[in-house]
């Protein structure tokens, strides 16, 4: 697989929960990541986001059956966390790339965490984003522009136009500010950082940052469509996905996934129901 593989965890709220299953989470986190900030409210749907969200990287060491004894988060003076293990019963050269680095974010219906493993100096440098297609009344994708234009430069504004067509300017704006998210995340940067200085060239594939070549960046593109319960109804949710992660290479990458099928050796999914399937067995 390489130097620091990518994996991706995505869950979908496809439903809506139970005071029951919230209290489940609730527990589960309590218990199994004292270092997570919560406040008890079962009515708020962003609770549960937070829960869900944060519990994703014990779902990720139960799949390598690493007890939650064996392993303890850290983190930086930015903020980016990383896992390690118990350096028992391995070799020093094995514990030293051994750091899981991840990072966590959550829009809506679905909670993601992507990850990589390796060197605490390397892993630490990734990060998601995640941005929800919502199709504005017809006719009206222009006054949505609008409203962004402070997170965009000239260029993008320019290539995100296109065709004039609600759906290619939603489409692209969304790829745009998903690339961003992703970066500002994987640098540490926190909430409010000026989105403008940062300028991506999606048709030729390169990435400026006050306006200086930004190099050694991977950063991967993909989408992923969710079927939601909403009472009786079942809704499709659309969302515009990036992962960004430093890896030192002469030029940054841009990979893009568009099917399910190129997806499947580095994005898992799964939805709510198999989550709080194996909260029991999260904390052993």
């Amino acid at each position: 697989m390489g130097d620091c593989p990518i994996l991706v965890w995505m869950l979908s709220l496809n439903r809506e929960y139970t005071k029951d299953e919230y209290d489940q989470c609730f527990r589960c986190v309590d218990e199994c990541l004292p270092h997570v900030k919560k406040q008890y409210k079962p009515k708020d749907p962003n609770s549960l986001r937070l829960l869900l969200t944060n519990m994703l990287p014990l779902l990720m060491m139960r799949h390598r059956r690493i007890p939650r004894a064996k392993w303890k988060d850290c983190v930086t003076s930015t903020g980016k966390h990383w896992i390690e293990q118990s350096p028992e019963d391995m070799p020093p050269e094995k514990f030293l790339v051994s750091m899981i680095g991840y990072y966590l974010a959550y829009e809506n219906s679905i909670c993601g965490m992507a990850m990589t493993q390796g060197l605490q100096r390397k892993v630490v440098n990734i990060g998601l984003g995640i941005k929800q297609r919502i199709a504005p009344p017809a006719g009206t994708a222009q006054v949505f522009l609008d409203s962004q234009m402070h997170k965009l430069t000239q260029l993008e504004v320019e290539h995100i136009k296109g065709d004039g067509t609600d759906e290619t300017i939603l489409r692209r704006m969304s790829i745009i500010l998903a690339l961003k998210e992703s970066y500002t995340r994987a640098i540490g940067q926190p909430i409010g950082f000026d989105y403008g200085r940062i300028e991506f060239n999606v048709p030729g594939r390169t990435v400026c940052t006050d306006n200086l070549p930004l190099q050694g960046w991977e950063f991967r593109i993909f989408e992923a469509r969710l079927g939601v319960a909403r009472g009786e109804h079942l809704v499709v949710e659309d969302y515009q996905c990036a992962v960004a992660f430093f890896r030192g290479s002469q030029e940054s990458t841009f990979v893009w996934y568009k099917n399910t099928k190129e997806l499947e050796s580095w994005v898992q999914f799964i939805n709510i129901d198999q989550m709080i399937k194996v909260i029991p067995k999260l904390s052993a």
